[in-house]
């Protein structure tokens, strides 16, 4: 998995654990991003390109999405899920 995305996810996962009661729907949206970028991030690199334009379109925007949604709510959780898009969208995912 690239550094700088596996030090986001850490950064974010520390976070969400100090960050108090998370609203359900949002910590299932959250659970399910993480486990789709787990999951491309463990494929070969080629395979990733490949599969990008498909099954893993628009984890960058979906991850926009959900910085908003805790930005109103959690505050302190909305840098590091920004910072997430950003490494996603950089990295053509």
């Amino acid at each position: 998995m690239d550094s700088n995305l596996k030090a986001s996810l850490t950064s974010l996962h520390h976070r969400l654990a100090s960050a108090g009661p998370v609203d359900e729907e949002l910590l299932e949206l959250l659970q399910q991003l993480d486990g789709d970028i787990k999951a491309l991030m463990e494929r070969a690199p080629a395979q990733r390109a490949a599969d990008a334009g498909t099954t893993t379109y628009g984890l960058a925007e979906r991850t926009q999405e959900l910085s908003a949604k805790f930005a109103a709510k959690h505050p302190q959780l909305e840098p590091a899920l920004r910072e997430l898009g950003n490494i996603l969208s950089s990295m053509g995912i």
